[in-house]
């Protein structure tokens, strides 16, 4: 008897809101030229703060996407969810009636790093300038950094496996994973993402007690991480999520399998501390790279975590060449994120949806605004490198010390 081969998690849908662009194709036009869109912080309360630049998602009006009494209810990184969820539906060709009939095989996997901030500084204030009774009932709720994952998945009516994760920046890649294990596990379909709404005052005062935050007043040179020039990493919102589901069904609705997640690892290496995050990513690395049975030589390219920090892009580049060896000193690697911001839990879904589309248009996108590298690295700048990009690998690192790894294949590659 013929045995059928093991399920695997395919990506069939895509949707991105982030500061250079609220769809999915203006997003990866900007990316593939190169273009920065980090500028002055324009958010009303912030003009006094020392963070001067960021990336903002500007003239973003969520009121024409979702249902008023949802606005009400819900803090801007979940509107940005909401969006960025409909859009990744619509790209996979999954509406409503496509999965009324079978509730329990979808599910909602995100991750959130700073939560409702919005939405919490303003109940807060009408609590003490006006009193208690002045308080929405949704302050309860709103804030809290699962609150996507309920929206999402009450709104659409998905009552398949359904969770957050919570685990600084890596936990975009965390999230993605857990999809990639429950699609393999038997569960049809997971919307999973991160969006992020971090440019507010109260969230930005909050920050300022990250030592990694860039103060650099010029957006031209307040975030160019592996140069000299590194002072810290610029923040931003938005963010993307992605349709996860099982490649041979996909392929029997008669959509193509975009891209394959194929691996995934995760270490723990300690809040703030650059140089043991090397062997820490090493290892996700190699984790990830063994899950997914894949040699390094394979990998085409790497979507770099890039913090901007001397002493953590040191760690990265040596991590890179202690997984992959020679051919870590060779692999074209990239940082999209260095022209929009790093959206915390969000950066390094924004990196695995560039990845997707890097592998489908064959081209490598660059790191904007960086040129005179300082580190053992092929990093792509400048414009993008035409390549057969077949695997792909994603990391990311968090402030806290959490440290990811993630192996994709281009959806033709068997």
């Amino acid at each position: 008897m013929s045995q059928s081969r093991p399920r695997r998690a395919a990506v069939t849908g895509i949707g991105v809101v982030a500061p250079n662009g609220t769809s999915t194709e203006t997003f990866w036009k900007s990316v593939q030229q190169g273009i920065s869109v980090l500028d002055e912080v324009s958010r009303e309360g912030c003009e006094d703060l020392p963070l001067r630049v960021a990336g903002e998602v500007r003239g973003f009006d969520p009121t024409a996407a979702v249902e008023g009494r949802l606005l009400v209810q819900t803090d801007r990184f979940t509107h940005f969810a909401l969006i960025a969820a409909d859009l990744a539906l619509e790209d996979a060709r999954l509406g409503r009636a496509d999965t009324d009939d079978s509730p329990f095989d979808v599910g909602v996997v995100t991750a959130a790093g700073s939560g409702g901030g919005e939405f919490g500084q303003r109940e807060l204030q009408q609590l003490w300038g006006k009193g208690s009774r002045f308080v929405g009932p949704y302050q309860s709720i709103a804030w809290f950094y699962a609150a996507s994952t309920g929206q999402i998945s009450i709104r659409r009516g998905f009552k398949g496996p359904c969770s957050v994760v919570a685990a600084d920046e890596a936990g975009g890649l965390d999230a993605l994973a857990h999809a990639a294990r429950a699609v393999r596990r038997g569960t049809d379909v997971i919307v999973a993402g991160s969006t992020e709404a971090p440019i507010a005052p109260y969230s930005l005062v909050c920050q300022l007690g990250y030592d990694e935050l860039s103060r650099e007043p010029d957006p031209a040179r307040a975030y160019q991480p592996f140069t000299e020039h590194a002072c810290g990493f610029v923040p931003a919102e938005g963010g993307a999520m992605l349709v996860v589901e099982e490649a041979d069904s996909a392929l029997r609705r008669g959509l193509p399998v975009r891209a394959t997640l194929d691996g995934h690892a995760a270490t723990f290496t300690g809040a703030s501390r650059w140089t043991e995050s090397r062997a820490g990513l090493a290892q996700a690395i190699r984790g990830a790279l063994d899950e997914a049975g894949c040699a390094p030589e394979e990998i085409d390219v790497v979507f770099a975590d890039a913090l901007g920090v001397p002493e953590a892009d040191r760690a990265e580049a040596l991590a890179i060449a202690d997984a992959l060896g020679a051919h870590g000193r060779r692999v074209p690697v990239t940082a999209p994120k260095t022209g929009i911001g790093r959206g915390y839990c969000a950066a390094p879904v924004l990196d695995t949806a560039a990845a997707v589309l890097a592998m489908e248009h064959g081209l490598i996108p660059p790191t904007p605004g960086v040129f005179d590298i300082c580190h053992d690295l092929d990093l792509v700048t400048g414009r993008a490198r035409p390549a057969d990009v077949r695997t792909a690998l994603v990391l990311s690192r968090g402030l806290m010390g959490s440290n990811a790894a993630l192996v994709l294949r281009h959806g033709a590659a068997e």
